[in-house]
């Protein structure tokens, strides 16, 4: 089956001089929750924006395909409309707009009344803080509050693939949990998630495949089993046997990374 979306040796330029994403390649089944892990600058934001149409004229070079089509460097509104949500790291909310007037320009152009009406007893009850809120103003709301406000909003747009821009970023583990439970249920439910973390034991427990991400470049790929199963990957990432004592008993050091 082809894949729902494939980026093949793509090249992502700043100022037409600073490589963000270098060859670049991956691929994104349909019905499935895909992860990519990386530290702080490895460039998992560029790639979603990339990805968005959001970065003007780029990539440089390589392909994009969503639906066997390419989209790269088509428009934002146009990649949009093909069934591409976006929910970048700030949430992209109307803060001056209540809950309910955020949820309400989700479903703008929108014309099927009763569909709208089932989804949003659906996020309600998915989210059900958002309906006891609906006539808060988003900016009065929590991290987790707002994090759940912009997913919702997004699946008011029946998202082909929803793409998430660390969704765990600034909450508290228990609030992360919920938020992560709730995109199991989104997934299970049909809707491709491809989400960006560095919280990675988190995204580790609901993706399907995952890919680690330093420098602009994929360095190691997996299934979630795969990658916890990697020394290179508990010692960086999941914070297991991260220092070594020294062959000289005088210092620690940290192991050569494999990729």
């Amino acid at each position: 089956m082809n894949p729902l979306l494939k980026i093949t040796t793509i090249e992502t330029l700043y100022y037409d001089r600073i490589y963000a994403l270098h060859g670049l390649s991956l691929e994104v089944k349909e019905k499935e929750v895909f992860a990519v892990l990386g530290p702080n600058g490895a460039g998992k934001t560029t790639l979603l924006k990339t990805i968005a149409g959001l970065i003007k004229d780029q990539p440089k070079k390589g392909t994009i395909e969503f639906l066997g089509k390419r989209i790269h460097r088509l428009k934002p509104e146009r990649i949009s409309s093909l069934g591409i949500v976006y929910v970048p790291e700030d949430r992209g909310l109307f803060r001056e707009l209540s809950v309910k007037e955020n949820l309400d320009l989700g479903c703008w152009g929108r014309k099927d009344h009763g569909g709208i009406r089932d989804d949003l007893e659906y996020l309600y009850q998915l989210f059900p803080i958002l309906k006891a809120r609906s006539k808060q103003q988003a900016e009065t709301l929590s991290g987790g509050e707002q994090q759940m406000l912009a997913v919702a909003r997004a699946m008011l747009r029946h998202p082909k693939l929803l793409m998430l821009d660390e969704p765990s970023l600034g909450l508290a583990p228990k609030i992360a949990r919920e938020v992560y439970n709730a995109l199991s249920q989104i997934s299970r439910k049909g809707t491709t998630i491809l989400l960006i973390e560095q919280n990675a034991s988190m995204a580790l427990g609901i993706a399907d495949f995952a890919y680690i991400m330093e420098s602009g470049r994929i360095v190691l790929e997996g299934t979630p089993e795969e990658l916890k199963e990697n020394e290179d990957v508990q010692e960086l990432y999941l914070g297991v046997g991260a220092d070594t004592v020294s062959p000289k008993g005088w210092r620690l050091y940290r192991k050569r990374r494999t990729w």
